[in-house]
Parts: structure tokens; C-alpha cells; sequence
């Protein structure tokens, strides 16, 4: 009994830190360049292609925005996507079990969600190259 408990006591510093390791800084990614000759119907359209194509659901859709919601076990992120004439700006608005907090003026996050923000980042670029050319 003594020593399970102390065995308990050495892992527990080493399962805190293992959880630490999965939690990164919440980066809202920069914003996205639009080629000039991008109208907004088809910025809209790589948009809506781009979070389909990764498995998140449209939640709201409105001219210039789009809100987004991803449900991956049980966990959920919500994002809103806005742009203008310029350029496309992701933004994180909330999430659950995702280990959302903010430490020392600092948001943290799971790490998997700025992987899935890149993700959507690499997939809107890259259709938005190819209308540039």
C-alpha cells in the first residue's frame, strides 16, 4: 500500500508535465493575401471548400463571414472567418475540451488546434493561388 502510493506521488509530476506538453500558445494565424481579381462569391466558395474539405460544418454564413464549428470526438472548436476586398482573417472564438485557457496574459489551447487552423490556412492559400494565375 506505501509503496503504490509512493509510486503514485513519483508519476504525478510526470503525468502533469505530459499534459503540459499538449497545450500550445492559441496563434490566430496572420491574415490571407486575395488575388485582386477575387470577387467575394468565390472567396466564399474556396472558404465553405476549405472547411468541408476538413470536416467542419458551416454554422453561420453571411456576406464577408462565415462562422465554423469542428467536432472531432469529444472535442469542439468554433471559429469565425471574416474578409474584405484584401485579404482573410481566422479567428478563434471558443472551444470545448480543448484545454482553452489563459495563463499569465497568454491563451493556450490543445495543440491539434492549431494544426487544423494551419490546415484550413494551407487549403484557402492554395486555392486562392490558383486564381491568381
Amino acid at each position: 500500500m506505501l509503496r503504490s502510493r509512493f509510486v503514485l506521488i513519483l508519476l504525478l509530476p510526470i503525468l502533469l508535465l505530459l499534459t503540459g506538453w499538449r497545450e500550445a500558445p492559441l496563434v490566430n494565424p496572420d491574415p490571407i493575401a486575395i488575388p485582386a481579381k477575387a470577387s467575394s462569391a468565390e472567396v466564399a466558395r474556396i472558404i465553405k471548400k476549405a472547411l468541408v474539405g476538413r470536416k467542419w460544418i458551416v454554422a453561420e454564413d453571411n456576406p464577408g463571414a462565415i462562422k465554423a464549428t469542428l467536432l472531432i470526438r469529444e472535442h469542439k472548436a468554433k471559429i469565425a472567418i471574416d474578409w474584405d476586398a484584401k485579404s482573410i482573417r481566422i479567428s478563434y472564438v471558443s472551444s470545448e475540451n480543448l484545454n482553452f485557457s489563459e495563463k499569465k496574459g497568454q491563451k493556450l489551447i490543445h495543440q491539434n488546434y492549431n494544426s487544423w487552423i494551419n490546415n484550413l490556412v494551407v487549403d484557402i492559400s492554395g486555392e486562392l493561388t490558383l486564381l491568381g494565375t
